[in-house]
């Protein structure tokens, strides 16, 4: 609310969230997508249609959509209806309906279009859909999914998606959830993939590439990998140890939140860092060594299903609580290991954030440092030192109360600390005051 009366103020138009203020819609709820799709990797060429099941949440005359200007609309109905006019700008679809629609009608938007799909330039760099040198890979965080369907862009948006998507048939083509169908016809190959759980558009993607898809384990939640057969022995090596992360973080964090396993993709190139999915997350293949050099990313990137893509944030600002536990899972695993326990690592970062500028607030870091690592590493240390002032059984069963409670849901630092309160002896505001409210650095006893 604060955001929508700060543009106000200013005389734009409301806003959803201040980190991102053109980006998400008004007026209305989606409750799913359905994607069909033709991807040309040569010529870097998409096409097709969405389909798009919302209820409006007010009376409707005018409404719009997050879509990029790089991908051209051609036709649009709603209710099985042309619109009066529709309209592409600023990255929005403006779409005027003939009749106005009254609160809590059903809707059906199909929209067809197609282009040259790019990245989307942000604070953070490019995101969205990205091509590779044999491929494509789509990176949608924050506001990348706009690069490649047209949707409600924010992560409190949730919907289930069902991804159907043509491409050459020496390509494999990946998304998210279970894969019901695979269809082969005059040189092209036609995949059809079902997202059933409420997902943020931005934890879509689409990854074609040269691959090969294996089965790593099949006890408990089935583990897939899919990457070059050239990468395949060192992925058995620096990856093997994902099963047991798996069991631990289920053993921490409770039951993992999704019916159809987990896929790690390697793509052919290498990545800067990273990336998180619903239900699979993507390296490059400099990740990729034989020497187990990026498994702390292996374990953040997996802890992410819980922490991120099953409780995901209403609003930007509430990133700590993506990546700090992310972070602190990390921790957990090396602590597991026998390597460096989270104490040492809590420790060594806290001086590292000593030496660092101190003008971050966690809870609110703005939306220039919202992917800063002080928001990883502060947000790791003050779950490390709520830990600490709680103790572990109070500590792990908040956080398996955590995880379900809001399973597949959207949420505020406020949920966190009043759950949180639930567990604890004594009052946590003095730890909140200064691990999520204050730029400073606490000192180091307050760990002990």
């Amino acid at each position: 609310m604060t955001g929508r009366r700060r543009a106000a103020k200013k005389g734009g138009p409301p806003v959803i969230d201040p980190y991102l203020p053109g980006t998400g819609n008004f007026g209305y709820r989606v409750s799913r997508y359905e994607l069909e799709l033709e991807y040309k990797v040569a010529i870097n060429r998409l096409a097709g249609s969405a389909t798009i099941t919302a209820v409006t949440l007010a009376e409707l005359k005018t409404f719009t959509l997050d879509l990029s200007a790089a991908l051209a609309v051609s036709k649009v109905t709603v209710n099985g209806k042309r619109p009066s006019q529709f309209r592409t700008s600023a990255g929005k679809l403006h779409i005027t309906l003939g009749d106005r629609l009254p609160a809590g009608a059903a809707m059906t938007i199909v929209v067809r279009y197609g282009g040259t799909p790019r990245p989307i330039r942000t604070h953070w760099g490019d995101v969205g859909f990205e091509e590779l040198t044999e491929g494509v890979l789509v990176a949608g965080q924050p506001n990348g999914a706009a690069s490649w369907f047209p949707c409600d862009d924010h992560p409190s948006a949730k919907a289930s998606f069902r991804v159907q998507i043509s491409t050459e048939s020496p390509y494999f083509a990946l998304a998210n959830g279970k894969l019901l169908a695979r269809r082969a016809r005059a040189g092209m190959t036609t995949w059809v993939y079902e997202q059933a759980e409420p997902t943020s558009t931005y934890l879509i993607t689409l990854q074609v590439g040269v691959y090969d898809r294996h089965r790593m384990a099949k006890n408990g939640v089935e583990i897939f990998a899919v990457l070059p057969d050239r990468l395949r022995e060192d992925f058995t090596y620096d990856f093997g140890r994902q099963q047991q992360m798996m069991k631990l973080f289920v053993k921490l964090f409770g039951p993992y939140p999704l019916a159809d396993g987990y896929t790690v993709v390697v793509t052919d190139d290498d990545l800067e860092i990273p990336l998180e999915a619903q239900g699979i997350s993507i390296f490059g293949a400099n990740h990729c060594d034989g020497q187990r050099s990026s498994e702390r990313l292996i374990a953040h990137e997996l802890a992410h299903q819980w922490f991120g893509n099953s409780v995901t944030v209403q609003r930007w600002r509430h990133i700590w609580l993506h990546e700090g536990f992310a972070c602190y899972a990390e921790w957990l695993w090396s602590e597991h290991c026998g390597e460096e326990s989270a104490d040492e690592l809590a420790r060594h970062y806290h001086q590292r954030l000593i030496d660092s500028p101190q003008d971050l607030v966690l809870a609110d870091p703005g939306p220039r440092d919202m992917f800063d690592d002080r928001v990883y590493k502060r947000g790791a240390l003050t779950l490390h030192a709520l830990r600490k002032e709680i103790g572990d059984s109070d500590f792990f069963a908040l956080l398996k109360d955590w995880a379900d409670r809001y399973r597949h849901s959207s949420v505020v630092t406020d949920d966190f600390t009043g759950l949180a309160a639930q567990y604890a002896h004594n009052s946590l505001r003095p730890l909140w005051a200064v691990w999520l409210y204050s730029p400073k650095v606490p000192p180091l006893d307050s760990l002990s």
